[in-house]
């Protein structure tokens, strides 16, 4: 970068770099990417899931809940635009998973972080065991 005199501001090429790094983490802070969080608790204890935005569903992996549950949130889009968040969560019983919650949310979203979902209670198996999950979507475009 030069100066008015025609001579460079910085007196390094590492100054030169860290400049140049600074001006991109403002640009790219500028644009926050989309970001699902979701508060999930079974038995006392609450787990923080995050999902990021991703072109493929289908391989991105559930979440082990207290080894009685599986969740899987999944945001389909890019960083700066999401298409839908689909939300799965699942019985562990015995080898399988079984599928007891399915919840699919369309565009358009809130550009403010605020709860997608609100606060879901889920019931499953013999004993009726309690999942809860609230999750927010964050740095979406409306």
């Amino acid at each position: 970068m030069l100066g008015m005199t025609g001579r460079s501001r910085f007196t390094s090429p590492w100054q030169a770099l860290g400049a140049a790094w600074l001006a991109w983490a403002g640009v790219a802070s500028a644009t926050p990417a989309a970001q699902l969080q979701c508060q999930v608790t079974y038995a006392g204890t609450t787990h923080t899931v995050l999902a990021d935005p991703v072109q493929d569903p289908y391989p991105v992996p559930s979440v082990d809940i207290g080894g009685r549950f599986r969740f899987k949130p999944i945001v389909v889009g890019t960083a700066q635009r999401v298409d839908r968040v689909l939300i799965y969560a699942y019985l562990v019983d015995g080898a399988q998973a079984l599928p007891i919650h399915q919840a699919k949310f369309l565009p358009p979203f809130s550009a403010s972080p605020q709860s997608l979902t609100g606060q879901q209670h889920l019931y499953a198996g013999p004993l009726e065991r309690e999942l809860m999950y609230s999750c927010t979507l964050q740095g979406a475009t409306p």
